[in-house]
């Protein structure tokens, strides 16, 4: 599996070429259509037990869009999803535990429609949480000085309860990527989000696409490239997640480690 980025993309900084589990995959795709015009309906959407038949209320063929924006709140591309699939199923031998699995391509676009990166995700929904593909979290800034290397993806997923408690402290999750060539290891670039909590809610936050009940998950966001294990190069900063059990993550806050905002990604169409 690999991911396909066009020589000419750009990255606007280390966190533009974030974003959102199990599997990724990429290639080349026919030219991407026109940009789709943001919803302005606002309407506010009570937080409810969301439950796990439609995680994160995603069904097949749903299509949703985010925005990513700068420190100045001005547009430097957008993200867009579609569900490919929503199947249902059981795992555990002893007592089997109703899973929903859900399928999604995910495209990064610049301001010219051009498609920098392109995905595979997949979330799952098990009892009470639903959980986010792990690589969705891939430093990709820390991938492109390993061009036409061979890498093997891994990804921890990312919960997020139906029925949070605030203050509770959620397990961490992300990416990492082996870098190597057909005979030696090169290099692992790994993003890590650590130390997640439930810091409010539920609260509403208005986004382009409505007003919605959240609740805050802040995370500490490390990325690292290990070369070896005595020489590790490292960053990192500070993530806020809006989220409704209902409808999914409505908008991210992303700060260096001065606390200072880098990026804000908020979803605009859904």
């Amino acid at each position: 599996m690999r991911f396909f980025v066009p020589k000419s993309a750009r990255a606007a900084s280390f966190f533009l070429l974030i974003s959102t589990i199990s599997h990724a995959q990429a290639g080349p795709t026919s030219p991407p259509q026109s940009p789709r015009p943001l919803a302005t309906s606002e309407r506010y959407l009570e937080d409810t037990t969301a439950g796990c038949t439609h995680p994160f209320g995603l069904r097949q063929g749903q299509d949703l869009e985010y925005q990513l924006l700068d420190a100045k709140g001005k547009a430097v591309g957008t993200w867009r999803y579609s569900v490919l699939s929503v199947s249902r199923d059981s795992t555990g031998k002893k007592k089997p535990v109703p899973t929903t699995k859900v399928r999604l391509k995910s495209g990064f676009y610049d301001l010219s429609n051009r498609v920098l990166q392109q995905q595979d995700l997949s979330y799952f929904c098990r009892r009470d949480t639903t959980f986010t593909d792990g690589l969705g979290e891939i430093n990709y800034a820390g991938l492109k000085s390993f061009r036409d290397r061979r890498l093997v993806y891994q990804g921890t997923p990312l919960a997020w309860p139906n029925q949070p408690t605030v203050g509770s402290r959620l397990a961490p999750g992300g990416a990492a990527v082996q870098v190597s060539s057909p005979s030696v290891s090169i290099a692992k670039v790994i993003t890590t989000l650590n130390q997640r909590r439930v810091l409010s809610g539920p609260v509403p936050v208005t986004v382009p696409a409505g007003t919605f009940s959240c609740y805050a998950v802040e995370s500490q966001r490390e990325m690292a490239t290990a070369a070896r294990v005595d020489l590790i190069l490292k960053s990192g900063g500070r993530e806020v997640n809006y989220y409704s059990p209902a409808v999914g993550i409505i908008k991210s806050e992303y700060f260096d480690k001065n606390n200072k905002l880098l990026q804000t990604r908020v979803l605009s169409k859904r």
